[in-house]
Parts: structure tokens; C-alpha cells; sequence
């Protein structure tokens, strides 16, 4: 069994139990170690900690701040972009109005100038008609004072008279024809 005195002894010799002297000088040493670490590498480490952390979380509000001006300008450039097609629509709809308007001016022009073409057409036939008109009086009445002269017998030379007698013939011509055409 054991006795007091032989767990003393069994204790000095124990080579897992310190000596009193080096518990002594272990705790002094620990106490030394953490008044050293505590006063001066501590306030170093927190201070560190704390420049790290304001410096990410600086930076987390630089990128979010960074965020919120890209989506800002994200969202200006889709406006822009929007406005662009808009205007790029109103253009091209003018485009096509002003097309439609200067096809159509266009087309009148082209319509007044036929219808000009047109007028001067007619009125140049109807100035040729007039001529072949005037000129075929003549003839007819010349031939008709000859024709008059012989069956009559005697010289239609008075200028005057011819020109009765011409009047006369055509006027009874021009209702014959009027005649036929009435009849037709």
C-alpha cells in the first residue's frame, strides 16, 4: 500500500510532476510572455485587423458604389438606346412621308405636264385645222368661180361678187353636211 511518505517519494522521483522551483519560473515566464504579447503585438494585431477590415469593407462599399454607377449608366445607355431607336423610327417615317409626298409631287407634275403637252397638242391641231380650213375656202372657192364662171357664162372677175357668191356656196355646203351628220 501506499503510505505518505512513499507517494513523497514516489512524487520526487515522478518525472511528469515539474519541481516547485520550475513551476515557479514557468509561470513567471508565461506571465512575462503574455504581458509582452498583450501590450505590444496585440494592439499591433488589432490594429491591423482594424486597417484590413476598414480597407474591405471601404472596398465592399467602392464596389457597391462602383455597382450602383454601372447600373446607372447601364440604365443611361438603355435610354439612350431607346431614344435612338425612337428617333430612328420617327426618321424613318419621315423618310417614308417625304418619299410619298415627292412621289406625289411627282405625279402631278408629271400629270400637269401631259395635260400641258396635251393643251399644246390641240391647239396646234386646231390652228393646223383652222389653216387647212382657210386654206381649203380658198381653193374651193376659186374652183367654185371658175365652175360658176363657165356654167353661168359670164366672168365672175368682180372681187366682191366672188366672194358673195363663195360665201353662198360654202354656207349651202356646210348645211348639207350639217344635214347628213344630224341624220347619221
Amino acid at each position: 500500500m501506499y503510505t505518505a511518505a512513499g507517494l513523497l517519494a514516489e512524487e520526487a522521483n515522478n518525472p511528469l510532476l515539474p519541481h516547485t522551483y520550475e513551476l515557479v519560473v514557468g509561470i513567471f515566464s508565461f506571465a512575462v510572455v503574455v504581458l509582452v504579447v498583450g501590450k505590444m503585438l496585440v494592439p499591433r494585431i488589432q490594429k491591423t485587423l482594424e486597417e484590413r477590415t476598414e480597407a474591405i469593407e471601404g472596398g465592399l462599399k467602392q464596389a457597391e458604389v462602383s455597382q450602383k454607377e454601372a447600373q446607372a449608366t447601364l440604365e443611361q445607355y438603355r435610354s439612350q438606346l431607346a431614344e435612338a431607336r425612337k428617333e430612328a423610327g420617327r426618321l424613318r417615317e419621315k423618310a417614308r412621308e417625304e418619299g410619298a409626298q415627292i412621289v406625289a409631287e411627282m405625279r402631278e407634275q408629271a400629270q400637269a405636264e401631259a395635260r400641258r403637252i396635251t393643251e399644246s397638242a390641240q391647239a396646234q391641231i386646231e390652228a393646223e385645222r383652222q389653216q387647212a380650213l382657210t386654206r381649203l375656202r380658198a381653193e374651193v372657192g376659186a374652183l367654185s368661180v371658175e365652175l360658176a364662171g363657165k356654167v353661168v357664162g359670164e366672168s365672175l372677175e368682180d372681187e366682191a361678187r366672188q366672194r358673195r357668191v363663195v360665201d353662198r356656196f360654202l354656207e349651202e355646203l356646210e348645211g348639207r353636211t350639217r344635214a347628213g351628220e344630224q341624220v347619221s
